[in-house]
């Protein structure tokens, strides 16, 4: 009987027509894994209805998935979820698992906090708490770094655990490039934003040719502000090796970034780096005789100038996404689903979120529609409960009072729901006589009569206290 395949889901909100470091790893893990005989699906914005993302519109956010989310898992019924972002899909994927009681892993991709801090000066504590608590609840936050690793432990992530990355050795690889280079060409890849603090890199007093390759929402003012730099655009990364190949020194000028698969690929192409010391590129080539870090960027820049090719390619022949996909993998073991789906399966559970709340309030007037319709006893008290309203907000006694007064009347109402849904699933088991059916009967019977007595009390002594004024 052959074997059937482990199901994995991974969640991310971050997904082609994308192209980053986060579509990019999850693409090489999900290859490799379906390469190790898993069901891969992928649980992307492309399924949902979706708006731009404030101050990044190339993210599409995905509206309401709630529902969509849970049916999707509901009907594969995965062995294994990985949430890859802490977007609208994440949030509904994790959500869903919490209510379920199923296992999942999450992953620390970029330092969101930062880039938030960045756009809107949101502070770091903040958008770090509000990580925390996203990712309390995940058997395992997968980290790129060390640093980083270090880093979330010290903030408080003690479920976080080490994810290093790959790099396509075949594709990215030293060549011979035509074009004769008459001066150095320092070259950028990536997201063209404020974040990535390219303006340190353009701003370099250096008789160089400077290229900036990617796009986003600063390409249009840095074009402006930078002339004589060339801008190429976003490319394929099948595009992306001509320019490792042609140029001297890859610039890394962001202090944000928690890895950098731009670093490996440059490397990977003969080009060595420089960039800041910080966690991301201190992870990934400090150390190493690949890169130069400097607090200063100028000096890291005219370092690496002087760093051999050969060591760039034989550093980044130490990444791999089989060893990657190893360690993804270590970890999605220890959070194998273990739980029946029957809860997921039932199929009166199938609203969440804005659609839930929707669902949920046609249900209460329903309630109350059959409680008036069909119980004469809430009839009676609704009746009863009118003049005794009127009552209690002519009546002069503090507003408190009043409060109470009106409360007490809404309690009998509340009671007298619950009695009549107990006698509903008694009667629904069976008409025929049993000890146990009249008891649970006169329960709620006994719950009514001691809030109609509450109820009482609270009149007489509010009409007390008016009387007495």
């Amino acid at each position: 009987m052959k074997k059937s395949k482990s199901k994995l889901i991974i969640v991310t909100d971050a997904w082609y027509p994308q192209i980053n470091g986060v579509v990019r790893t999850l693409t090489h893990t999900r290859d490799e894994l379906i390469e190790r005989g898993y069901d891969v699906t992928m649980l992307t914005p492309d399924v949902f209805k979706t708006f731009p993302c404030p101050t990044y519109p190339e993210i599409q956010l995905s509206l309401f998935p709630s529902s969509q989310v849970a049916k999707i898992i509901r009907n594969i019924a995965p062995d294994f979820i990985h949430i890859a972002t802490e977007g609208p899909l994440g949030l509904a994927a994790r959500n869903f698992c919490l209510r379920n009681g199923l296992k999942f892993t999450t992953a620390y991709h970029t330092r969101f906090p930062e880039y938030i801090h960045s756009r809107i000066r949101l502070p770091l504590a903040f958008s770090y708490l509000l990580m925390k608590l996203f990712n309390k609840h995940s058997d395992a936050l997968k980290k790129k770094k060390k640093t980083v690793l270090s880093d979330l432990k010290t903030r408080g992530f003690d479920n976080a655990v080490l994810w290093s990355r790959g790099v396509d050795l075949d594709l990215f690889s030293p060549g011979r490039t035509k074009r004769k280079k008459l001066r150095p060409i320092l070259l950028y890849v990536g997201r063209v934003s404020v974040e990535k603090n390219i303006s340190a890199f353009l701003e370099l007093d250096i008789d160089a040719e400077k290229w900036v390759v990617g796009d986003g929402p600063q390409l249009s003012q840095l074009k402006r502000q930078f002339p004589d730099t060339v801008f190429h655009g976003a490319k394929s990364k099948e595009q992306l090796v001509d320019y490792y190949r042609k140029a001297s020194v890859f610039v890394f000028p962001s202090k944000t970034d928690t890895f950098g698969l731009v670093l490996l690929e440059a490397m990977a192409c003969g080009l060595p780096v420089a960039a800041y010391p910080v966690t991301g590129p201190i992870d990934v080539v400090g150390g190493s005789r690949a890169a130069h870090l400097d607090e200063n960027l100028e000096v890291a820049v005219k370092s690496a100038l002087k760093l051999s090719k050969s060591d760039a390619r034989a550093h980044a022949q130490n990444f791999s996404w089989e060893k990657a996909t190893n360690s993804f993998e270590s970890f999605l073991r220890r959070a194998q689903v273990s739980g029946d789906y029957s809860v997921m399966n039932n199929p009166y559970k199938v609203n969440y979120g804005v659609n839930r709340a929707i669902e949920a309030l046609k249900n209460s007037l329903s309630g109350l529609r059959f409680a008036i319709n069909e119980e004469s006893a809430f009839r009676q008290e609704l009746v009863l409960a009118v003049p005794m309203l009127i009552l209690a907000l002519i009546l002069s006694v503090e507003p408190i009072l009043k409060l109470i007064m009106v409360m007490s009347l809404i309690f009998v109402l509340i009671v007298e729901l619950l009695n009549s849904s107990v006698e509903a699933a008694v009667d629904r088991i069976s008409f025929s006589h049993h000890g146990l059916s009249k008891r649970a009967k006169d329960y709620g019977s006994a719950a009514v009569f001691l809030s109609l007595i509450l109820c009482l009390s609270v009149y007489v002594f509010g009409i007390l206290q008016a009387v007495s004024v």
